[in-house]
């Protein structure tokens, strides 16, 4: 590492380097965060908020997108079937439960 004497910083230097052998280089502040290169987001379609991976293999680390599922729960869906009535019959289930309350708080 090295360290910047007129902050107390420690930086930490990474290279990234695509399949064509372009370059890109990052910092790596004391709290282990670093910036990534515009160039390598685009590339690999990074968002604000989105996670990666660092995968280390033999002598060679790579970042990748951590892909998954955007919703865990997904795979239930229509596993108990559909709402009887359909979408109408919900808002009225809904309704009535709201009018409820209201009722029980007027008691």
């Amino acid at each position: 590492p090295l360290i910047d004497p007129l902050q107390g910083v420690s930086y930490y230097f990474l290279t990234f380097i695509s399949e064509s052998k372009m370059k890109h280089i990052a910092t790596v502040t004391s709290k282990g965060q670093i910036t990534v290169p515009l160039a390598v987001r685009s590339r690999l379609g990074l968002r604000e908020g989105d996670r990666v991976e660092f995968v280390t293999q033999g002598g060679r680390t790579t970042i990748q997108p951590l892909r998954g599922e955007e919703n865990p729960y997904a795979r239930f869906a229509g596993a108990l079937g559909t709402f009887p009535g359909g979408r109408a019959e919900i808002k009225n289930w809904i309704k009535e439960l709201r009018d409820d309350d209201e009722q029980a708080g007027k008691r």
